[in-house]
Parts: structure tokens; C-alpha cells; sequence
């Protein structure tokens, strides 16, 4: 059956990494001064967070060193530039696609800012067409991988025999406000990592891998205020709302029955959630949606454990551990993530 298939994914860490034991003096130095009690709680935060490691572009000494937002966004442009670049060319060798094949490239990042973005510099740096076309996402947060996705395959419909790449580059350690004690960013300190990840999509008759039955965007109304960044003179400062797993939980039917429904499609027929690990919150309020139905999110929850959430990579490495596994034809999957806006990105993919 002919269509828009995800040949090959991949992905690329930093070279920094710690366990969140490890962590823990350099956050318990940061909070010394603070109350009492309110160390001990955030302390509770990162050992009860469910991420056992996760990689940055910097060292823990330089994350929790006082530093410039030019001087963070400067090693965040240097890193990201090397991080894009290998996780491209490991995709384009596991596919055996050369660099002037493709035909689309998008770039995923919310977590630093560079004009131009990293596509013009995967340009130079690996040969690719002087007449490709270029996407950048920057403002979707961790969503935006799937949003990527999305992107490439509507390209990919309207183009027949073409290839799309997207990557997914991002370091929230990058965003890390050293003198803001607020429980936002609190959590996402505890919670994110660093990571790329790329994704080769194509239209052409031959190619191999799941097949996109489906994708569809859904925007809650009057929820903009729920995540995202602030713009501050320190850097970009996390918003996140405590209520965000409930607002899921309230439109999870209106996000998930409709969508599968319009695409031939049940909740049923779905045999693998390709979810992404927002938190161990959202992950358990979406595995309490779905555990009635006997679906599970093991993968989801054992990325969170080896990553932490990386933004809008992290589903792209939970779409790759369903790539090296060996599904059965017809099986069906649902790609999810959740993002500012507020809102949600479906995929429905048949192997």
C-alpha cells in the first residue's frame, strides 16, 4: 500500500550525563539559604521525578554556575549544531539514503534561539541540495516533534517519491534559572534532559516502515496560559501548570475516539502508545485513560527513566524503540504528544 512511511529513526545524546543521585548535592549547594522544608521538598521532587539519568550539553558544575543568558544560548547553539548534525547522518547511514536525496528538512527546537536556525547550518555542513525545502519549529515546545512529523507527511502526500527529514534537537538544561525558586521550575529542572533525535520520512513506492494512516492537531480553547516560556532578561524562564495532567484527563476522549474514528480506526485496534513522557504525572494520568483498556506505556515510562523528558524529542525516542521491535503487519499505533497552545499532536501509524 502506497503512502507516507517512516523509514528510519535515530538519535544523538550529549556528552554530559549523571544520575539524579549525582545531582543531588549540586541542588541541595543551589537551595542552601532556602527554608528547610523547602529543600527537603524539592529534593523529594528529583528523587520522585522517575528519571533515573539524563544528558546535557553542559556539565551539572556549569548548569548550576551564574552565567549570562547570551553565554547559555551560545554553548546552546555550538552543541546543537554538533548534536543535529550526528543524528542526521546516522539516520541517513541506517537508511543508506545519501545527503542530497532529501528534499524537506525541519528542525525542532524550542529550547535556545538561533537565526538562522539549524537547517541552514545541516546545509553546509552535509551537502544537502542547494534547492531543498526548509522548516523551522520553534515555538511548539514538546509537541513539536510530532508537529515536525505532521508537517513532513502533509508535504509528503501532496509530493509523491520524496524525502523528508526531521530533527529534533533540544536542551532544557540550557533554560535552567538559577535564581528562580518557583515550583515550575523546580519540577522541570527535575524532569528534563537533553537530547536529538531524527526521523527519515518517505513517499516513495518502495520505501519500508510504518506507514502515517493519519495526523490531526487539537487545540484547547482559552489555554495558552498552561506552558510555555517566559522571555526574561536570565534566559527563558518555564511556565508549567500544575493543572495540565487534569486538563488532559477532561478532553482525553474529544482528543483521542474522534480522531481514530475519522481514520478507519478504534481505540482497539490501537496495539502500541507511542506516547511522550511529559512527566511522571502526565504519564500516569495517561496510563490510568488507557490502562482500562489494557493498553500499556512501558516504553514511555522506561525513556523517562534512561532521559529524562527532552522536549520534543523525547517521543522520537519512544518511536524508535518501537521501530527495532518486531511488529507484526497490520498492528496499528498512535503517536501523542502534548504542548503550549495548549494542545495536543495525534499520528495513527500501520505497520
Amino acid at each position: 500500500m502506497e503512502g507516507t512511511r517512516i523509514v528510519a529513526v535515530t538519535k544523538s545524546l550529549p556528552q554530559y550525563s549523571r544520575n539524579t543521585k549525582d545531582i543531588l548535592p549540586f541542588v541541595e549547594q543551589w537551595l542552601h539559604g532556602q527554608d528547610v522544608r523547602f529543600q527537603r521538598k524539592v529534593l523529594k521532587i528529583f528523587e520522585g521525578a522517575a528519571v533515573d539519568k539524563r544528558y546535557s550539553i553542559m556539565s551539572p558544575e556549569e548548569v548550576f554556575e551564574a552565567t549570562s543568558f547570551k553565554d547559555k544560548n551560545n554553548v546552546f547553539i555550538r552543541e546543537v549544531k554538533k548534536l543535529g548534525r550526528t543524528v542526521l547522518q546516522r539516520a541517513l547511514d541506517k537508511s543508506g539514503w545519501s545527503a542530497d536525496s532529501l528534499d524537506y528538512i525541519i528542525t525542532v527546537s524550542c529550547t535556545g534561539i538561533m537565526i538562522p536556525s539549524l537547517d541552514a547550518y545541516l546545509i553546509n555542513d552535509l551537502d544537502l541540495r542547494k534547492d531543498i525545502v526548509r522548516l523551522p519549529v520553534t515555538e511548539m515546545g514538546c509537541a513539536a516533534g510530532v508537529s515536525g512529523l505532521i508537517y513532513a507527511s502533509n508535504f509528503l502526500r501532496s509530493n509523491p517519491g520524496k524525502r523528508a527529514a526531521i530533527v529534533a534537537v533540544e536542551s532544557p538544561t540550557a533554560t535552567f534559572q538559577l535564581n528562580d525558586y518557583s515550583m515550575a521550575n523546580m519540577v522541570s529542572a527535575a524532569i528534563f534532559g537533553d537530547g536529538a533525535a531524527c526521523v527519515l520520512v518517505s513517499s516513495e513506492k518502495n520505501a519500508k516502515g510504518p506507514r502515517i494512516v493519519g495526523e490531526e492537531m487539537y487545540h484547547f480553547p482559552d489555554a495558552t496560559q498552561m506552558m510555555g516560556f517566559d522571555l526574561t532578561n536570565s534566559g527563558l524562564k518555564m511556565i508549567l501548570d500544575p493543572l495540565v495532567p487534569q486538563v488532559i484527563s477532561e478532553h482525553f476522549p474529544e482528543i483521542i475516539h474522534p480522531f481514530l474514528k475519522r481514520n478507519g480506526s478504534s481505540i482497539e485496534n490501537v496495539d502500541h502508545l507511542i506516547f511522550h513522557p511529559g512527566g511522571k504525572k502526565i504519564v500516569e494520568t495517561v496510563e490510568q485513560l488507557f490502562g482500562t483498556l489494557g493498553k500499556n506505556l512501558e516504553d514511555t515510562r522506561e525513556t523517562l527513566r534512561l532521559y529524562g523528558n527532552m522536549s520534543s524529542a523525547t517521543v522520537l525516542y519512544v518511536l524508535e524503540r518501537f521501530m527495532e521491535k518486531d511488529i507484526p503487519l497490520g498492528d496499528q499505533g498512535l503517536l501523542l504528544s502534548f504542548g503550549p497552545g495548549f494542545s495536543a499532536q495525534r499520528i495513527l501509524l500501520e505497520w
